[in-house]
């Protein structure tokens, strides 16, 4: 294709995006391929419209040793061509891998674009172009429905993403290779861009050519396709972030709160996108695929108040009375400390307040505890405990003696039983009279500290819940 009519294509697309500013210092994504040279060349016959200023960058993945030194020579004179000032940089994608357990084109992706994020900022680069075509959209929608993505990631590789810009992304590959030759502008092929080792060159070699005997212009289809998912998500992203302002009760880093009332008269549609938003603007919560989405709207449709999910990464979400809790947060850990007797204790983790007294037994302290106070209230015989009373959390092997169990029993099978959500388990007070459990606060007093016909003194604890 000749060089105008490209440019009469790419042109349009650049000024339909505000991909380029005037003066705008631009760092290009140079790997030697026909994609890169072809976005350095356009680039540079743009230049002087928008006043460039040009620098290529060159990254070695450190995965084909004996590759990169004539790539990185090819890069290095192409851009001296240009007057684009060169840089190359390294990256260890075997050992992000390795230590993040992500594919390698993964690892690969993460450690590029935050090259290209580091070297931009080094020489205050205002955009980054990279060399993504048609194809790479084609191809991107493809894999994305073969995993089960919504409209979200059928909508493909944006041609504008803040910073980023990619000025051939309607641009087919037959018609860059087209316009290269014809120009007679040399570049290098990658070995790995023939290997069907990854997903996306099975689709390219493999899976295209059998639907382009469907429909020869099966790349324009899907780019196109993509690009009328992406203005749908434009309209979605407004409409959900008009409704996500209203459902934040609280939001840290690592965790979020919403509330739960609008969820009863909201779509399942914008529900699954606002659940998407909330997780994605949680830096700690990132990580949660499709079907956890589902797994929460049925949390939050069906769930009872104290319902929880536990998903990957240490990821918990709550159904609470008035809200959803998604964190990340690790399960509190009572912090261990003895009782004031007579006097307040906060714990708080707990988020509670125990009230302690001692005093003289009366009838309603030896009938009070047949009618289950032990969610609040604890009365125990005074001369049954020894030392210090201590609030402290589980640990391994402790047992007690239910309160009209009648024999020793496992706390941790106590736990079970009772439904404890296990990262509550931490943070549930047991009172202690040296290592014998007193009380399960919340739950169960222990047999072997009940009030008598013949106690003579008690100890009464009240629990009143705290603020956070």
């Amino acid at each position: 294709m000749p060089l105008p009519a490209i440019i009469s294509k790419v042109a349009p697309l650049i000024t339909r995006h505000a991909m380029l500013s005037h003066g705008d210092k631009v760092l290009i994504g140079l790997s030697g391929g026909p994609d890169s040279v072809c976005l350095l060349q356009i680039l540079a016959m743009l230049r002087g419209k928008y006043n460039l200023g040009l620098h290529a960058l060159y990254i070695d993945h450190g995965l084909r040793p004996g590759e990169t030194e004539r790539e990185i020579e090819f890069c290095r004179k192409i851009s001296e061509q240009h007057n684009a000032p060169f840089l190359m940089k390294s990256i260890d994608v075997k050992t992000h891998a390795k230590t993040n357990k992500l594919n390698m084109q993964e690892a690969a992706r993460q450690l590029r674009y935050g090259m290209y994020q580091e070297v931009s900022h080094e020489i205050d680069a205002q955009k980054i172009a990279l060399g993504h075509t048609a194809d790479d959209q084609a191809e991107t929608l493809l894999m994305h429905l073969f995993r089960g993505s919504g409209t979200t990631g059928l909508a493909g590789i944006p041609p504008v993403r803040k910073n980023i810009i990619r000025p051939l992304i309607e641009i087919e590959r037959t018609e860059i290779e087209a316009f290269l030759k014809t120009s007679g502008i040399d570049f290098i092929t990658d070995s790995s861009n023939v290997k069907k080792d990854y997903v996306r060159n099975r689709v390219r070699l493999s899976l295209m050519p059998i639907l382009r005997e469907f429909n020869p212009d099966i790349t324009g289809t899907l780019s196109k396709t993509a690009s009328i998912f992406r203005d749908e998500e434009r309209y979605f992203e407004i409409l959900v972030t008009k409704t996500l302002m209203k459902l934040i009760s609280r939001k840290t880093e690592t965790r979020i709160e919403l509330f739960l009332a609008p969820f009863e008269i909201m779509d399942k549609v914008i529900m699954r996108r606002v659940l998407r938003r909330a997780i994605d603007e949680t830096r700690g919560l990132r990580g949660i695929s499709f079907i956890h989405i589902e797994d929460m709207i049925n949390l939050i449709r069906d769930g009872a108040p104290g319902n929880r999910l536990y998903l990957p990464g240490g990821i918990r979400v709550i159904k609470d009375y008035a809200t959803l809790i998604l964190t990340s947060e690790a399960p509190v850990t009572l912090t261990p400390c003895t009782l004031n007797i007579p006097g307040e204790t906060i714990l708080k983790e707990a988020g509670v307040l125990i009230k302690a007294s001692e005093d003289e037994v009366q009838q309603s302290d030896t009938t009070g505890q047949q009618q289950g106070i032990w969610q609040s209230l604890g009365v125990f015989d005074a001369d049954a405990i020894y030392g210090h009373l201590t609030a402290r959390p589980r640990k391994p092997g402790d047992f007690f003696y239910p309160l009209g169990f009648g024999k020793r029993k496992k706390l941790q099978d106590f736990f079970v039983d009772q439904k404890v959500p296990r990262d509550e388990r931490n943070r549930i007070p047991l009172i202690v009279s040296g290592d014998e459990i007193v009380w399960v606060v919340g739950y169960r007093a222990d047999e072997r500290f009940k009030v008598t016909e013949k106690t003579k003194r008690i100890v009464k604890l009240e629990v009143r819940k705290i603020r956070d």
